[in-house]
């Protein structure tokens, strides 16, 4: 039976487990909240923000939801020369004059996230940003962060290699 990874497994890593996930999201809700700024629309940046948006959604009791899909990185410290927006691609018109929470899993380089705020900010929305983790070589500081730091992060949701075909350890 898989298991799933533990910061004994990796002390040189952050590894976020399923319940620190847990309470990240109910803090950084807590952080919206505490601004006094209530989001209308969540928006997703797939793949890594799309569990946290979801999450976060729930915790702010905001129903409106998308997604922008962005490929920037193409595997462990490989990156596309720029973020590149993939299809189904988000009508970010319908954002113009609304509050969107722009959600990330993590700000790395940050050039994710600024590709995706000012695409929003661009359509006359007021938009600002939650992610889990913020890294100090990020070029932009989302609104809301819950916890900093230079390690490699290991999320809950992408911690365990894909499952492909027909054999799965999985219990």
């Amino acid at each position: 039976m898989e298991r799933f990874p533990t910061s004994e497994d990796y002390p040189d890593r952050e590894v976020l487990t399923w319940a620190g996930f847990g309470h990240a999201v109910r803090d950084l809700a807590r952080m919206v909240a505490a601004s006094h700024w209530e989001p209308e629309i969540t928006v997703a940046i797939a793949r890594g923000g799309l569990v946290p948006a979801g999450a976060l959604a729930y915790a702010l009791d905001a129903k409106a939801m998308g997604t922008m899909n962005v490929e920037f990185y193409t595997g462990v410290g490989a990156t596309l020369d720029e973020p590149q927006v993939l299809a189904p691609a988000l009508d970010v018109d319908e954002l113009a004059g609304k509050r969107v929470l722009v959600v990330d899993d993590v700000a790395d380089s940050g050039r994710t996230l600024l590709l995706v705020l000012q695409l929003i900010a661009e359509r006359g929305a007021d938009v600002r940003s939650a992610v889990i983790y913020t890294k100090p070589t990020s070029i932009v500081v989302p609104d809301y962060t819950w916890k900093n730091t230079e390690a490699w992060i290991m999320f809950p949701w992408s911690s365990l290699p894909p499952v492909t075909g027909a054999a799965s350890t999985d219990a």
